[in-house]
């Protein structure tokens, strides 16, 4: 049923224009669910076999979705396909949707599976429901981008359903998207460095943090390396927290440069190292969210992982398609403290 014009937010773009550190930007809101059609309950999936051609329309709290190529095959050696794909992202879709809300949606899409070529796209395809939410940003150029935002399990679905495997949120939210509400460090190891050299940092970045009284919380990749995570009062821009980072980084490659590099060019970097990439908190870049499958061999996932875990030793390949959906029924939101109003460090201290 098409929405009124009255449910979807008209609001005009701010009149200042963007500039390289100020980029307006609008939520296009769609009509809210009633309690009743919000209410959760476990979806599943039917079954279908590699050769089923056909999609599926499902209403999902009062909404409808069309799911297409379902038996297409996303990880052909272990047998997965567009479905699993789906049902993974409908089972931990409780704990994940919290850290997508109000965040524009950078979709990285693989039409031909994990193994396949992918694309990114930043506008919200069209034709698409009327009740996918927007966020409009304008950009230096000019230019004003309608990237999607994932609010609840049927928009979730809808983009996974055009071929997304992970999803790549922006780290502000729509009302201000210059002022992140984290700053992060994506540990990627250099050639001749394995993970447990990228653990090992991972400790070193935490204890660096907590010298300067900052809380952080850790995720596996789902690929090579870490992702250390600090929430933060949202205030500082988003070019503010670079530089926080790139300085925070610099001081630990100093401190241990047998293990830690910050160097950015590639060619540039000593072998053996992990990477301390504060570039990704640059603005307009994302990273592989929180309970992200990665298109690498063994469908692994980027899952939160308690420190404890970490000291004791784990892998990349521990965390998995398979396994993680029960994992976090067991534990909860190991990144609840990434979500909440208080404990949050305020950056300005060090700017």
């Amino acid at each position: 049923m098409a929405l009124k014009p009255s449910a979807r937010s008209n609001a005009s773009m701010p009149s200042k224009p963007a500039t390289r550190d100020y980029h307006p930007a609008r939520v296009e809101r769609s009509s809210p669910l009633s309690p009743k059609k919000a209410a959760k309950r476990k979806l599943v999936l039917p079954k279908v076999s590699p050769e089923d051609k056909q999609g599926l329309e499902l209403e999902i709290e009062g909404r409808l979705v069309k799911l297409t190529n379902l038996g297409k095959l996303f990880w052909p050696k272990l047998g997965i396909t567009k479905r699993d794909l789906l049902q993974y992202y409908a089972d931990v879709s409780p704990y994940l949707l919290p850290h997508l809300t109000d965040r524009a949606m950078v979709m990285k899409r693989y039409p031909n599976g994990a193994a396949g070529e992918f694309f990114f796209m930043k506008r919200a395809p069209s034709p698409r429901p009327d009740w996918i939410e927007l966020c409009h940003i304008q950009h230096s150029s000019g230019n004003i981008i309608d990237f999607p935002m994932i609010q609840d399990l049927a928009s979730l679905l809808w983009v996974i359903n055009l071929g997304c495997i992970d999803l790549n949120q922006w780290y502000a939210r729509c009302d201000d998207v210059d002022r992140p509400d984290y700053l992060h460090f994506d540990l990627d190891p250099v050639p001749g460095a394995d993970f447990k050299k990228v653990t090992e940092t991972a400790l070193l970045v935490r204890q660096g943090l907590e010298a300067l009284k900052m809380t952080s919380c850790a995720k596996t990749t789902g690929s090579k390396g870490i992702h250390v995570y600090v929430p933060i009062e949202r205030g500082p821009t988003q070019k503010q927290v670079w530089g926080f980072a790139k300085e925070f980084a610099h001081a630990l490659a100093a401190q241990a440069p047998q293990l830690v590099t910050a160097v950015y060019t590639v060619s540039k970097r000593p072998k053996g190292r992990v990477l301390v990439d504060y570039n990704q908190n640059a603005w307009g870049r994302t990273l592989a969210s929180i309970y992200s499958l990665r298109p690498q061999p063994k469908a692994t996932v980027s899952t939160p992982v308690e420190w404890s875990e970490l000291e004791r030793g784990v892998s990349i390949d521990d965390f998995r398609i398979d396994n993680v959906p029960a994992r976090v029924r067991k534990l909860g939101d190991l990144w609840k403290q990434l979500l909440a109003k208080r404990g949050r460090f305020k950056l300005e201290a060090y700017l």
